[in-house]
């Protein structure tokens, strides 16, 4: 197969599978995921007018007063009658402005003698100063979220203000883990001759673990051909997502796309035109996705990052699952291109970008300083300190 550039393959990934079932999940359990459909508020937000200062609620027009103090307003109570001409009302932060009053006159700038109340400084600037108008966030009906927004935390604050405490989104999806490779032993086994700690099953679930979905990790297995297939068959059972690190290359032992053609699996495609991480496959065994990532770390990183991240936000119905890279300055030269896009290990300095020295796909230090992927197209020429280049940020 040739090599397809990253953005078509991202683009066929997305297209093998639908988002998930909706589901209505109270609205912690929201949290992470994507609005299944529009989100309308169920009431209106502020529901009257609310003071936003403390201090007295007056007649602009009878400014400096004085007035007499009638009484208080206080948050979720009010002051329970309209304001007659030359009174004010005690007023505190979030209270319901009473009828006939039009500004706030803030308690910095009040004098007060008992039930007398004059200005004690400019007062309030305008009509309506220092009042939060009724509607004035959003109004019962309006559109609070639109669909396949993501819910954070500002968004479920905003839902439960609409009156909702429960949402439609979509299940989380099920992802499997599994590395594949002879060399490879669980973390923190003895590692003697040529045997090597499997790191790349615990990365990608630390890397997961803000998102939502549930993450299975299989662990390792042997480059045998039936083993591989049987740990596919079980695996395909009940996920979403199937992620194998290792054995998707073109050696003897890279036994990972030979397993899935005899599991009847369907390759959409395999290779792409990108450094580090070309040996990249995708396909479908049974309803779940397969994804085939590299098996040094580094490549495994930054494939997860730019597949299976967006992969797991599709699924779970966003909007705008693939992130758009930003602009930064270099802070140091960059090399040209060759036939591959290329995403250097980066991070900040002084507001600018700097990339890291260590860019081979198998060295985890540098990756443990980087914060950001500096995105380069194919065949493109070297950069300058200062010029502008296309950043992803990373976990």
């Amino acid at each position: 197969m040739a090599l397809i550039p990253v953005a078509e393959a991202q683009a066929r990934m997305l297209a093998l599978k639908a988002p998930l079932a909706v589901e209505t999940v109270p609205l912690l359990d929201a949290a992470g995921r994507f609005a299944a459909g529009d989100i309308r508020a169920r009431r209106t937000q502020p529901a009257a007018d609310l003071s936003a200062m403390d201090g007295y609620a007056i007649r602009f027009a009878e400014r400096p007063g004085p007035w007499t103090v009638a009484g208080e307003s206080a948050a979720g109570g009010g002051f329970g009658r309209a304001l007659a001409p030359g009174e004010a009302a005690r007023i505190f932060t979030g209270a319901p402005v009473p009828e006939g009053a039009d500004a706030i006159l803030v308690q910095e700038e009040a004098a007060r003698d008992g039930d007398r109340l004059t200005m004690a400084g400019e007062g309030p600037p305008r009509i309506g100063a220092h009042i939060r108008r009724r509607g004035g966030d959003f109004a019962e009906g309006g559109l609070l979220l639109p669909a396949g927004a993501p819910i954070g935390a500002a968004a479920i604050a905003l839902a439960a203000s609409g009156g909702h405490g429960a949402i439609a989104v979509r299940r989380r999806p099920r992802v499997a883990l599994l590395s594949t490779g002879n060399e490879l032993v669980a973390p923190g086994e003895p590692t003697p001759g040529a045997l090597l700690p499997a790191s790349n099953g615990p990365m990608l679930a630390a890397l997961l673990r803000s998102d939502a979905c549930m993450v299975h990790d299989h662990g390792i297995v042997r480059d045998d051909l039936d083993a591989i297939g049987a740990a596919f068959h079980a695996m395909a059972r009940d996920s979403d997502i199937i992620v194998t690190t290792g054995g998707a290359s073109v050696g003897d032992h890279d036994l990972v796309l030979p397993a899935l053609e005899k599991a009847g699996a369907r390759i959409d495609f395999w290779k792409v035109r990108m450094k580090p991480g070309k040996p990249v496959m995708i396909g479908m065994l049974g309803d779940a996705i397969v994804l085939g990532l590299p098996g040094n770390p580094v490549s495994a990183f930054v494939t997860a990052t730019l597949f299976l991240k967006p992969l797991i936000a599709h699924l779970l119905g966003a909007a705008n699952p693939v992130p758009e890279p930003v602009v930064a300055r270099l802070a140091a030269p960059l090399p040209p291109t060759q036939g591959r896009a290329e995403y250097f290990r980066g991070r900040w300095a002084e507001g600018r970008v700097v990339p890291l020295s260590g860019q081979d796909s198998a060295g985890l230090s540098a990756l443990v300083e980087a914060a950001l992927l500096i995105v380069r197209p194919p065949d493109a020429p070297g950069l300058d300190e200062g010029a502008e280049v296309p950043i992803l940020p990373i976990a």
